[in-house]
């Protein structure tokens, strides 16, 4: 036995029942939701519950499923939290006797009806991999009344050739087949269709939109009465990395240009926020400065932005799809939902200010000084003043759920904010949303390359935050342009210019709140960035 396996546990697990039978054994049930698990998903990169105490795990339902080789189990628990809220993950189970061991990443030894083995993560099984790729490939299922494996309509047959994990394990865990798909199973799980499995299906089947991994099958379960997503499949993008580590490059050039060219950063042209501009309107000091490259990937990225949201609002059968106006129901909703969270991050800044200097002080002061202005902007949405409409969107939208592909991009990972519930999650809302989150993301991209190669640039730190501000600017005026010009040519209803800059301030503003709690708690030295945003969206 490898030293690893016996370092890691102690006497094995003993149980009357043999495998076939164990999730009809109480006793197996018990010790397995208590003793096994509770040690085992707190050491897990998937599970999302560290900050929080766990209460208790309760296995709420399973399914048997069979290769020719092997019994698996598809186990959904429920682990519920001292703090009164509870969360769901999905592990499929495997049992391996030692000597058809291929896997370190080990549950627990146990002995069943006196065979010695371990139960394992399924995943870490290639024989499981492999049935999962079958059942999709043929649209099967006949393992059980349970499972709904889907093929999408763009899957040839293929035949198994290989399989591997994708990077490191996160949240999810994506697998990787032939070299050319990619399977992401949901560790965590939400009692519903999870929106990443609806949207991806919706733009590669129904609207054929180009620029996201095109959808190839899924698996679902009937669990717990509810349909559940499992697993997404998706096509494998040829792709240099994501857009986050890309603009972070090319803004770390545009910097560098400070110097080398000599630019006087206090010479440069203004310009003011939200307006928009063409590129060859851009004056030729900042195309000196910044590089023609950064505002054509810019204007490429808007204009895919654009065409997913077209796509999103184009359909007017599908309920779940149809755009929709704004009424009292989602005023209330967001008005609730924002009051909540902006209070929740007046008593987050209040209680770290003593984490905060210089700047980073002086903003969170001017915060507090203008919190009733902020609150009272956050009420001030009259939807019986809004034209636009309301569609499904992506959500979670910022440049690392964007993929580089030479000079182009693609939009991946559908699932929605985090801190959402799944039904918040499915909400129609205005399709600036989404530019605004890619906004703040530029802004974190232009603070972050400031931040990590304070050394680098000999500037004083406030000369290259004026920088900043003056090159986000350009970006957003060159990306506002041509998203707005393009979803107007497709008939996406995003108002006129009066109703497309309140919307916009008010989502980056929400944005910039929103992101300000996570910086508070986790790197206080960054709460700079969503402060400098809500005073430059505020003007003070």
């Amino acid at each position: 036995m490898p030293t690893s396996i016996q370092d890691t546990f102690n006497a094995p697990f003993v149980f009357k029942a043999d495998w076939k039978h164990a999730f009809e054994d109480e006793e197996f049930i018990k010790v397995f939701a208590s003793d096994i698990l509770e040690n085992y998903i707190l050491k897990k990169r998937w599970y999302g519950g560290k900050a929080s105490t766990l209460k208790y795990i309760e296995i709420v339902d399973h399914f048997k499923v069979a290769s020719e080789k092997n019994t698996y189990y598809g186990v959904l628990i429920e682990v519920n939290y001292k703090e009164a809220f509870l969360q769901h993950y999905f592990m499929p189970v495997a049992f391996m006797a030692e000597d058809e061991l291929d896997t370190k990443t080990l549950i627990a030894p146990v002995t069943l009806n006196g065979v010695e083995g371990y139960l394992v993560d399924a995943l870490h099984q290639e024989d499981f991999r492999r049935m999962v790729f079958e059942n999709i490939v043929s649209g099967g299922g006949k393992n059980t009344p349970h499972v709904k494996y889907h093929r999408g309509k763009g899957m040839k047959d293929v035949k198994y050739e290989s399989s591997r994990f994708m990077g490191m394990e996160q949240s999810n865990t994506s697998i990787i087949y032939n070299d050319n798909l990619v399977l992401k199973f949901f560790r965590r799980i939400y009692v519903s269709t999870n929106p990443d499995y609806e949207i991806s299906r919706f733009l590669t089947e129904k609207m054929h939109y180009r620029h996201t991994p095109a959808y190839k099958g899924s698996i679902n379960v009937e669990m717990a009465g509810d349909n559940i997503t499992l697993a997404l499949m998706q096509e494998l993008v040829d792709n240099q990395g994501d857009a986050w580590k890309y603009m972070l490059e090319v803004i770390d050039g545009v910097f560098d240009n400070l110097q080398a060219k000599k630019i006087k950063i206090d010479k440069l042209p203004d310009f003011e926020l939200f307006r928009t501009i063409k590129i060859n309107n851009i004056p030729p000091e900042i195309i000196d400065w910044a590089g023609l490259t950064l505002f054509l990937r810019v204007r490429t990225l808007a204009q895919r932005t654009a065409e997913m949201h077209i796509a999103l609002g184009g359909d007017t059968t599908d309920t779940s799809f149809t755009p929709t106006t704004y009424n009292g129901d989602y005023t209330v909703w967001l008005k609730n939902r924002l009051i909540y969270q902006f209070q929740n991050r007046l008593n987050t800044i209040e209680n770290n200010l003593h984490k905060l200097d210089g700047l980073a002080l002086e903003l969170a002061h001017q915060f507090l000084d203008k919190k009733k202005a902020i609150r009272s902007h956050f009420l001030d949405f009259d939807w019986t003043k809004l034209k636009s409409e309301r569609i499904r969107i992506h959500g979670d939208y910022h440049l690392g759920q964007v993929l580089v592909d030479g000079d182009d991009f693609y939009i991946l990972d559908f699932e929605g904010e985090p801190e959402s519930t799944i039904r918040d999650r499915k909400v129609k809302q205005p399709p600036l949303k989404d530019v605004a989150g890619l906004f703040r993301s530029f802004h974190y991209a232009i603070y972050a390359t400031i931040f990590n190669n304070k050394d680098k640039y000999p500037f004083s730190q406030e000369e290259l935050f004026k920088a900043g501000e003056l090159l986000f600017n350009y970006m957003v005026g060159v990306y506002l342009d041509t998203y707005i010009e393009k979803a107007q040519e497709g008939n996406l209803n995003i108002g006129y210019n009066k109703e497309i800059a309140f919307l916009l301030k008010y989502c980056i503003l929400e944005k910039a709140v929103y992101e300000l709690g996570y910086e508070l708690n986790s790197r206080p030295r960054w709460a700079v960035i969503p402060l400098r945003g809500i005073a430059s969206i505020m003007g003070y």
